[in-house]
């Protein structure tokens, strides 16, 4: 089979490099891909929003899956485009993609299924969000950019002057560009993070190992939000009962609304989630693999992925074994540029790579 991965993070090369090993994969091509994935496949210059290209050259090189690793091309509709060509794609249609695309849309569709998450609000404009949270506000809340944001959008708000500059970020400076033109206000859960993954046809669903990403810049969970700074595997807070209320109270529900409003998804469904006295509730939904979750998943799978993806994309996902894990624990450890998640400097070398004995047990992910 001949395998196309969209994407250049590390989680595109944590998917390459796991891709690379099955017996069934004779040719992949990543694209743009970076240094770390043209160690185990073929980088192209396509960028993820090239849709055109992506899907040309798929057809051209009779391409057997597609996997789209970023949210972007998914949101844009890579997925259906990939459809109407007869190519299989790992990733959900644009309609099932706005799950993550609007967060917005993503709280009503968990209100309408009865999926447990923090009460909110919506606003587009300045001066009702400032009423609110000047006046009957609850803190510490959260102000999240509704779009996309790259992970960044997100402002846990301690008080009304914390709350009120975000969201004039967000609204009037542009600060999250269109991602933020409009914003969701909801309540602080308190809880550690977790992560919940499941594939799915959209009738059969395969639940992932647990994670839990840490987000913040800082030791300890302070500093600002960033697109993650590492990941565990599996998640010490998240025993089996709490797997179980996951599916059985977020994953099942919401993948059976979305089939109920006509935006049936296929892929994997990527749920952050904070587990509160209360039990556990969605802080968002993904509809991609999370980076740097990914890498550990990656490093713990010891199934072949590549039926479990071409499944999916097929809607015969009934028909798979369920994965197998390594029983041990992974992590990933993050090294960013003095600066990130602000302005940061670009194109310094890495140096020692090469004295690194990487392996099952070790592995370097260029992001």
């Amino acid at each position: 089979m001949r395998v196309l991965l969209v994407g250049s993070g590390g989680r595109e090369h944590a998917l390459a490099w796991k891709i690379s090993r099955s017996p069934l994969v004779e040719k992949l091509w990543i694209t743009p891909g970076n240094p770390g994935t043209a160690q185990v496949g073929e980088n192209l210059d396509l960028a993820v929003d090239d849709l055109d290209g992506i899907v040309g050259f798929a057809r051209a090189q009779g391409v057997g899956l597609v996997v789209v690793g970023p949210e972007d091309p998914l949101v844009q509709g890579l997925a259906d485009r990939c459809a109407d060509a007869g190519i299989p794609c790992f990733g959900p249609r644009a309609d099932a993609a706005e799950l993550e695309g609007s967060k917005a849309f993503c709280k009503e569709v968990m209100i309408r299924h009865r999926v447990p998450t923090a009460t909110y609000r919506v606003f587009s404009d300045l001066n009702p969000a400032i009423s609110y949270l000047q006046g009957g506000a609850r803190y510490p809340l959260v102000v999240k950019a509704s779009g996309l944001a790259a992970g960044k959008g997100v402002v846990i708000c301690e008080d009304a002057r914390q709350a009120r500059d975000a969201a004039k970020a967000m609204l009037e400076d542009g600060a999250h560009g269109a991602a933020g033109r409009t914003i969701v206000v909801e309540d602080f859960l308190d809880g550690p993070e977790a992560s919940a993954f499941a594939l799915t046809d959209s009738r059969t669903f395969v639940p992932l190992e647990s994670c839990q990403d840490h987000k913040q810049l800082g030791e300890g969970g302070t500093g600002p939000n960033t697109g993650g700074m590492g990941a565990v595997s599996p998640n010490p807070m998240m025993g089996a009962r709490t797997a179980d209320a996951v599916e059985r109270q977020v994953i099942l529900p919401t993948i059976h609304g979305m089939n109920h409003e006509g935006r049936r998804f296929q892929g994997i469904l990527f749920a952050g989630l904070k587990l509160t006295p209360a039990g556990p509730k969605v802080l968002e939904y993904n509809v991609r693999f999370g980076d740097p979750e990914c890498q550990v998943l990656m490093l713990r799978l010891k199934s072949d992925l590549v039926p479990l993806l071409l499944a999916c994309a097929e809607g015969d996902l009934d028909g798979c074994e369920a994965p197998e894990w390594d029983t041990r624990p992974a992590i990933t450890v993050i090294l960013a540029s003095q600066g990130y998640p602000g302005k940061y400097e670009k194109g310094i070398p890495i140096h020692g790579l090469d004295a690194l004995e990487t392996g099952d047990d070790l592995q370097v992910f260029h992001a």
